[in-house]
């Protein structure tokens, strides 16, 4: 494992002005692995003033074949690259490697997603024609131009980091604009990394993609999302920090786009097949929870619910965690031990609330180290229950019974949240009915799943503004322009 420890600047890879770095954790064995630079004020204004004058300054924005051969190069680099920056992320992330490989999220599969821009960038139409219109005594010929917003700011969370990273760098770059990536502070390689790969394998110009790693996110990450020569942030992470940004963007008029948190509701119908729907609840453990999208809500027929508690106890039975090598483990620990007293707090309120506790529900007596939490499985839970309204961001599972179709669209809808979620049934159409009164921004119907390059992914509600990936993702990196020419 050879991780990167330095700044990305203007083209430089460069230690904190200040000379200061930081540790580098290990969730699952609370090791220190390795150090990593601690920006501070002055790097992050060096890294906006580069951006800003790699956007104004040079062809970046419009050369748009040199940009596609430039994510040509940045895809070949992190695939020469790619086993030991999964070994990398799999470390900081304390995510087991299985999900750091093919089947999951963490590395392989979103430097795949890289090909979505590769293909889209070439046929783009950066200008249309919408014809000739007379008005006010004159006819004139309208071109509607698509045009790079600007300096994005890039701040991303902990979670799943270099596919969240890339989600947003990607897009960005291939739109033309320059990016000033802020990682989150525990999982920094995993941004320094991509910016070695970005200045050793690619000829991206100097100051078009900058990386700023901290121990303190809320100093340089306010600096970047009120500096004035910042276009546009671009944030995934809680809804109580998306919305603290903003009202700091607001003082600008930036473009905001938010990725928020979640409360999804998986809905198993009367009429779906109980033992197979009920293996999707499973995925509550998978990262350990830490996953937005997550459905951490189980609504289930109420006449059902004995049995369905049954079969919970024997699934949940099947989930094997700790052992941070294997490749067949979902699950591993929280990322630090500020998240895992988090959840134990959860924990007691459900409890506290009158919430049942059908299995887990504290930290594993058998693992001495890493910051780990058991699957854990409430019933009996209403939805005004704090456990039931507040994303916890653990392997926690709320079951709350329902009384048919309409009560359970209001129950999953009765949420301050919007992501996403899931429908079970027999029948195809009545699930495809139940998923489209749901108000998220997206949904799987008997066991498909969203995720894709060319789908796009975000929230209604304070799930967040706007979307990620997919055409519409690549479109929130550019502004509009209008040109009306006199015929």
């Amino acid at each position: 494992m050879n991780p990167e420890t330095r700044l990305l600047i203007d083209g430089q890879l460069v230690p904190a002005a200040s000379g200061q770095t930081y540790v580098n954790v290990n969730p699952a064995t609370e090791a220190i692995m390795g150090e990593v630079a601690d920006a501070g004020l002055e790097d992050m204004d060096q890294a906006i003033d580069a951006a800003r004058r790699a956007f104004d300054d040079t062809d970046w924005s419009t050369n748009h074949n040199f940009r596609l051969k430039c994510l040509e190069q940045l895809k070949h680099g992190l695939l020469t690259e790619m086993e030991d920056f999964k070994e990398q992320i799999a470390a900081e992330t304390g995510a087991p490697m299985g999900i750091c490989g093919a089947s999951g999220p963490h590395c392989e599969i979103p430097i795949g997603f890289i090909d979505y821009s590769l293909n889209n960038l070439p046929n783009y139409p950066w200008s249309r024609d919408i014809g000739e219109h007379d008005i006010m005594g004159g006819i004139s010929r309208r071109l509607v131009e698509k045009e790079a917003i600007g300096i994005v700011a890039a701040i991303t969370p902990w979670n799943v980091p270099l596919q969240i990273n890339l989600a947003k760098c990607v897009p960005a770059l291939a739109a033309g604009c320059t990016v000033v990536l802020k990682a989150a502070p525990d999982t920094p390689w995993s941004a320094t990394t991509l910016g070695r790969i970005v200045k050793e394998h690619t000829d991206i110009p100097a100051g078009v993609f900058n990386v700023i790693t901290s121990a303190d996110p809320k100093t340089v990450g306010e600096q970047l999302v009120t500096d004035p020569r910042v276009d546009m942030v671009s944030f995934t992470g809680s809804t109580a920090v998306g919305k603290h940004i903003m009202a700091l963007a607001s003082g600008t008029v930036k473009k905001v786009f938010l990725e928020l948190g979640g409360k999804s509701a998986n809905i198993i119908l009367d009429d779906a097949d109980l033992g197979a729907s009920l293996l999707s609840a499973l995925a509550v453990c998978f990262h350990a929870g830490q996953g937005c999208a997550l459905n951490t809500r189980l609504l289930v027929p109420r006449e059902k619910q004995a049995e369905v508690e049954e079969l919970l106890k024997t699934y949940f039975g099947f989930i094997a965690y700790g052992d941070p090598s294997s490749n067949s483990e979902i699950m591993g620990p929280l990322v630090n031990a500020r998240q895992r007293e988090r959840v134990l707090a959860y924990i007691d309120k459900g409890r506290e609330e009158g919430a049942r506790l059908l299995l887990g529900g504290g930290a594993p007596a058998n693992l001495t180290k890493g910051y780990y939490v058991e699957p854990t499985v409430f019933v009996d839970v209403t939805n005004e229950m704090t456990i039931a309204k507040e994303e916890i961001f653990g392997p926690v599972l709320c079951v709350i019974a329902h009384d048919g179709d309409d009560d359970a669209v209001r129950i999953a809808n009765d949420s301050d949240f919007g992501l996403s979620g899931s429908v079970w049934s027999g029948s195809e159409q009545r699930a495809l009915a139940v998923a489209r009164r749901i108000r998220t921004g997206t949904i799987n119907v008997n066991g498909g799943n969203f995720y894709a390059a060319d789908a796009p992914f975000g929230g209604y509600k304070q799930s967040g503004i706007g979307r990620e990936m997919g055409l519409e993702g690549f479109e929130e990196y550019l502004e509009t322009k209008t040109i009306a020419i006199s015929v």
